[in-house]
């Protein structure tokens, strides 16, 4: 009998997990499905692009060699082994990786726009599209994907006047050049920054701060943080208090072994004891790792140790500027930075490697499929207590 293995979500983590699974083990010993709400790998990370209306090569998922589910995940048994979608159907796993990922954060305004989907880029686009000049965007949200919305709508619509609200300073989290090369970039673009301002009501055609100030918005965008996907959170899984599953070293489940979960979906921690935060950055070494690790316990191989640390925060700043903030392993801004033309290359090139990575999730290293120990199936009937 074949070994079920069942990936769950196919963004930057699930897909490179799954491609990198098919390529680990022999598709005579284990049955690899992967079940994902669309038919295509959808580049999360240029969703602001997709709003300001430029187009993205399709990307097949059945180019990656396993058999695909297209549909929506409603339930995860995990005593039963069994996954549910929404239209009723039921797959059983012996082994599931967990690759749901986030969406926009549970607080998004019902007149607000985000940016966490393909299908919310493209009710944005449409809306953006229909703002005559002098119309008015406000993105509220001070973060990565904030500053990368706010000024790629404002260099591709110069016609708007575009606003950008963050609850703290902005780029606070970045080096004092950082900082200053976001300020720059703003202001070069016509970008007015409401900084240390929160919002507290958003309407049709404004938004309104905690301080009473109404700020014109014909098109708001929330960009105020992500949720995970609330099925793990239901599941008898070890779980934080946000619902982001509890995992090791290799990315298994620190209650159920027979399940592993990557990207935003995992709470795993990286140097320094700090967790490793929602990212494609994170989520690729964290594919590798299950990946690696899951043939490694099915074929009697070596564990994975690959340490999971970070170089750098890639922010574009629309198409033709950028910046670069190198960082320490566990993610702290160091005084470097680069920025301008190159650093927008730079972010071009990190993302164009990042879609390359899910189509060959081996880096171009050679194949090598590995055979199942006769006892493979021994790490999930020898009791919970298996880490």
């Amino acid at each position: 009998m074949q070994h079920r293995i069942v990936v769950l979500g196919a963004g930057y983590a699930g897909a490179i997990a799954a491609g990198r699974l098919a390529r680990r083990l022999h598709r005579d010993e284990v049955a690899i499905t992967l079940v994902n709400a669309e038919p295509d790998f959808v580049e999360r990370v240029r969703m602001h692009q997709v709003a300001t209306g430029q187009s993205l090569k399709p990307r097949p998922l059945r180019k990656l060699g396993v058999d695909l589910k297209v549909a929506t995940v409603a339930a995860v048994d995990v005593d039963r082994r069994v996954v549910t979608t929404t239209a009723g159907d039921e797959l059983t796993y012996d082994t599931l990786v967990y690759a749901l990922g986030s969406r926009s954060a549970d607080d998004r305004p019902e007149h607000a726009y985000e940016l966490a989907s393909r299908p919310g880029a493209l009710r944005l686009r449409d809306r953006l599209a229909g703002l005559d000049r002098n119309g008015t965007v406000v993105v509220v949200g001070g973060g990565l994907t904030g500053i990368e919305a706010a000024t790629e709508i404002a260099e591709a619509r110069p016609d708007l006047r575009v606003g950008l609200v963050a609850r703290d300073s902005l780029g606070d989290w970045l080096s004092p050049k950082g900082r200053a090369h976001v300020r720059r970039v703003c202001d070069g673009l016509g970008i007015t920054v409401h900084e240390h301002t929160a919002v507290t009501a958003v309407e049709a055609d404004r938004v309104v701060t905690a301080d009473g100030t109404v700020i014109p918005a014909a098109v708001t965008v929330w960009t105020t943080g992500f949720a995970v996907h609330p099925v793990a959170a239901a599941t008898a899984l070890e779980v934080t208090d946000t619902g982001r599953i509890v995992v090791d070293g290799t990315m298994r489940s620190v209650s159920h072994p027979e399940v592993y979960a990557v990207g935003d979906a995992a709470f795993a921690m990286g140097p320094g004891e700090r967790p490793l935060r929602m990212s494609c950055a994170s989520g690729t070494p964290m594919a590798w790792q299950a990946a690696d690790a899951i043939a490694a316990r099915l074929t009697g191989g070596t564990l994975p140790h690959a340490p999971l640390r970070y170089f750098n925060q890639c922010v574009s700043l629309g198409r033709r500027d950028g910046l670069i903030q190198y960082v320490t392993a566990d993610d702290r801004a160091k005084p470097a930075v680069l920025t301008g033309r190159v650093a927008a290359v730079y972010k071009e090139l990190v993302c164009k490697g990042a879609a390359w990575g899910v189509e060959h999730p081996m880096l171009g290293l050679p194949t090598r499929r590995r055979r199942l120990t006769p006892d493979h199936a021994d790490q999930y009937t020898s009791g919970r207590s298996s880490r």
